[in-house]
């Protein structure tokens, strides 16, 4: 029986059947393109470290060749397999500057196969990878990402850690052809001063010590090259807010800031933005690690969504970052998914009082309300106020024991913080603070009888969305108790209906493991939150938002694979200051004092159970 495959009309071969005959998808070539430059790569370090794997019968067209020609083709052979696994992540993620550099050192790996190791093999797998990356040029069109010179730092600390180990490797190859018996520590050494291309206390007969001293300078050579090149190239910086960008922010939050708590938050000076092509609205991201993090729904009109959307994925393509988003309404994630065919996942639940509801009385608001009451006897008072009411003197007070307050040098927040107090734009933004006088303290202390601030961000007309809380830490236990209280209960003086307070992630889980006739999977999930909840105060945030009886709604996540989870969850640590790559303060560079525009960032603590978290 035949079976003929003509095109679209193949409707009698298996659709498997049909892909295998046609060779892979387009859309899967850079994936594997990089995992054969993996290969490649690690065949020619292999080539031109191992001694053994030269043996052939072509020996003989070695001889005619120049005596320092088969040491140098096997330093070349070392250093263009080491960049090819360099470029193996940029090759998958369709980068079009790793594929320029590929299609320049697969040749090149190719000659010193041929030269030092006397492999045709080894030579046509270079070359048939070569010819893979000539004939789907096209998928590698990736703009480069957002970069900095601290990659330099860390370029030098890998790539020498690296070479020392490879230098190990190289140094202990020739085992029949080392003089003597040197130790450890002389091999060590030998590595290292091969590195710089010096002579080390190791000796060769049969000259490898030529090809040992080439293979060493190459991968000293290659360590310095490669960490010069990311020091000086131009930097490609991240995307920011630009002035521009913010009025037309500001004009959609005026229209539509009402739909989503974390609205507001899209101010942020450290995101970028994509506007519909109709200007009606927008979607807020930050590139860290590779993905395109966009942060609560799109600003905007909800018919004006898609738009933003499609310029999002386009702008993600472009540049092969992973897209991802992280806490979405339920309403955000069904346009999401319906728009991009992404998937969505339920991250946790934001916590949302109605003021109209809210009261201190009856037995579920016991124990906040014996804690008010007893801070409120210590002598503690509270001011709840717009922003645009505290003259300069105060507000700058404020900010000053923002910052001092935090209680740690890594600045924390992306999602759900704004990063600054009083700046211009923001004088709908709410401050409560506490106060507590006639103390000895007051003398000596900066900011007087101030002992703990509170600060909301608008949420439409009608709402306000929690920012950050800071307290002094000799005040006592039960500031941020007293001045939630103290907001609520001034809400409705202020025009404030509604008011948005933490995040707790994986709420529904907490809640439901605890109940009586939990099955053992929801029971042993819950256990593995309550453990990380010591690093993480996912416990510790729910049972906070909780003692305020408030209703709870969801907040996803969207992302693309299953794949792309971990890699997402790691770049939103990263975004929300969980995870630290900044360069160490003596190699920092210094930035000059921020304008009111970009106050320093100002975020919650970990420390503190009360941490405003994503």
């Amino acid at each position: 029986m035949s079976v003929t495959v003509d095109g679209d009309k193949s409707g009698l071969v298996p659709v498997r059947v049909r892909r295998i005959l046609r060779g892979p998808r387009p859309e899967k070539v850079p994936a594997l393109v990089g995992t054969a430059c993996t290969l490649i790569g690690l065949i020619d370090i292999a080539a031109g470290v191992f001694p053994r794997f030269r043996a052939s019968r072509m020996h003989a067209l070695a001889e005619v060749l120049p005596g320092t020609l088969g040491p140098l083709s096997a330093a070349l052979s070392l250093s263009v397999g080491v960049l090819l696994l360099l470029l193996a992540h940029g090759l998958k993620r369709h980068k079009r500057r790793a594929w320029r550099a590929a299609v320049v050192l697969l040749p090149l790996g190719a000659a010193a196969q041929f030269i030092w190791r006397h492999s045709v093999l080894g030579a046509l797998l270079s070359l048939v990878l070569l010819t893979l990356l000539v004939r789907h040029r096209g998928e590698f069109a990736a703009l480069p990402d957002p970069r900095s010179r601290w990659r330099a730092l860390a370029n030098f600390v890998v790539m020498g850690a690296g070479s020392i180990a490879l230098g190990l490797v190289i140094v202990s190859a020739h085992p029949r052809r080392v003089i003597g018996d040197p130790s450890l520590a002389d091999r060590l050494e030998h590595v290292l001063y091969g590195l710089f291309g010096a002579e080390g206390p190791v000796g060769y007969s049969n000259g490898v010590d030529w090809t040992v001293g080439y293979s060493l300078g190459a991968l000293g050579m290659l360590t310095a090259l490669t960490t010069i090149y990311l020091a000086f190239r131009p930097e490609h910086p991240a995307a920011r807010l630009t002035a521009e960008d913010e009025i037309r922010l500001r004009a959609l939050l005026d229209q539509h800031g009402g739909r989503d708590s974390l609205g507001h938050f899209a101010l942020r000076s450290d995101k970028g933005v994509v506007f519909s092509p109709s200007g009606k609205a927008a979607v807020c991201y930050r590139v860290v690690s590779g993905v395109m993090l966009a942060s609560g729904d799109p600003i905007g009109d909800v018919e004006a969504w898609p738009g933003a959307i499609e310029r999002f994925m386009d702008e993600a393509k472009a540049h092969s970052w992973t897209p991802a988003v992280m806490g979405c309404s339920e309403t955000g994630g069904q346009v999401w998914t319906r728009e991009t065919g992404l998937d969505a996942l339920e991250l946790g639940d934001e916590a949302v009082v109605d003021v109209e509801d809210f009261s201190l009385s009856g037995r579920a608001m016991r124990n906040v309300r014996q804690m008010v009451k007893r801070i409120e006897r210590g002598g503690y008072t509270t001011q709840v106020r717009r922003v645009r009411d505290l003259d300069d003197a105060e507000l700058e007070r404020v900010r000053r024991a923002a910052a001092d307050w935090r209680g740690t040098d890594t600045e924390r927040g992306f999602s759900m913080a704004l990063g600054r107090i009083g700046a211009p734009g923001d004088g709908d933004a709410v401050i409560a603070t506490a106060h507590k006088s006639d103390t000895d303290d007051d003398l000596t202390s900066p900011y007087g009888d101030l002992k703990a601030i509170i600060h909301f961000v608008p949420w439409g007309r009608d709402g306000m969305s929690l920012e950050l809380m800071r307290r002094d830490r000799s005040a006592d236990p039960g500031m941020n108790e007293l001045l939630i209280v103290a907001a609520l209960q001034a809400s409705p003086g202020l025009g404030i209906a509604r008011v948005s307070l933490n995040f707790a992630m994986f709420r529904s889980a907490l809640a439901r493991g605890e109940k009586i006739g939990a099955g053992p999977v929801l029971r042993v999930w819950r256990g593995l939150l309550v453990f990380l909840s010591r690093w993480f105060q996912i416990e510790s945030l729910y049972k906070f938002n909780a003692k305020f009886r408030p209703r709870w709604e969801p907040r996803f996540v969207v992302y693309r694979t299953s794949r792309d989870l971990p890699r997402i969850g790691f770049a939103a640590m990263q975004a929300e200051g969980f995870v630290n790559f900044s360069l160490p303060r003596p190699f920092a560079r210094r930035r000059p004092t921020p304008t009111p525009r970009p106050c320093a960032h100002i975020v919650p603590t970990p420390s503190e159970h009360e941490v405003r978290a994503a």
